[in-house]
């Protein structure tokens, strides 16, 4: 549980949404004493994004997939090594 004064929730007011989103309850307070006067909590729960492909039945990572790449191709990966590129011909 957060606590934040109205002061601290009129200045982070989107902040305090996102964590109110993600299942958090912020109170917020007034005066010297922090006396609680109202509560922030998400109207409902908002599902954790999750790759597509995890959720698909069946779906399994070969052992290949974590393997280290060729040489060659991390070279391509890190831009040392560019492709040739193709030159066209221009149209007369």
């Amino acid at each position: 549980m957060i606590s934040a004064t109205i002061f601290e929730a009129k200045t982070n007011l989107s902040e305090l949404v996102k964590k109110a989103r993600n299942g958090e309850t912020v109170i917020i307070t007034s005066g010297r004493n922090r006396t609680p006067v109202a509560r922030l909590e998400a109207l409902e729960a908002v599902p954790r994004k999750r790759l597509g492909a995890l959720e698909t039945p069946g779906f399994v990572l070969s052992k290949a997939f974590f393997e280290p790449l060729p040489e060659q191709e991390l070279r391509l990966w890190n831009g040392e090594d560019e492709p040739k590129k193709i030159r066209r011909r221009a149209k007369k």
